[in-house]
């Protein structure tokens, strides 16, 4: 089962993901909601200028989880470092969560973005701060 991202860099002004509903998780603007425990595989299209872009040697795109608890002042996230980072495969565009990923974390409400950094060192968060939901499982 695969969910299908659609990304739009802030280049166009547009962000997008396909909603997909698939048995464990599922996906509606650019919030995400899955099982706690479950495998998520979804495979990321990048689009820059309306055109579909394929990531060049020496791109990389990484995917990362914090809590939503920022400080008290709000200027940042509680969390030091994010709970979950995976990089995802330049050759394969495919992000996937294992159950290890996300099993010892609670239920609840939690941020994510999705980041490339290109070749030449330049970087763009294509999806900066949107929802990630763990909901529970029966186990």
């Amino acid at each position: 089962m695969r969910g299908i991202f659609y990304i739009v860099t802030r280049k166009c002004r547009r962000k997008r993901l396909k909603e997909e509903n698939v048995m464990s998780y599922s996906i509606k603007g650019t919030d995400i909601t899955m099982t706690r425990g479950d495998t998520l595989k979804a495979t990321i299209t990048l689009t820059l200028n309306g055109e579909e872009y394929t990531p060049a040697s020496g791109d990389s795109i990484r995917f990362a989880v914090k809590h939503q608890t920022k400080t008290a002042d709000k200027s940042e996230y509680a969390d030091a470092s994010p709970l979950i980072t995976k990089d995802i495969p330049t050759n394969t565009m495919t992000l996937t969560l294992s159950p290890s990923d996300t099993k010892s974390l609670g239920f609840g409400k939690y941020v994510y973005d999705i980041q490339v950094t290109f070749a030449d060192g330049t970087v763009d968060t294509v999806i900066p701060e949107a929802l990630f939901k763990l909901t529970p499982e029966v186990d």
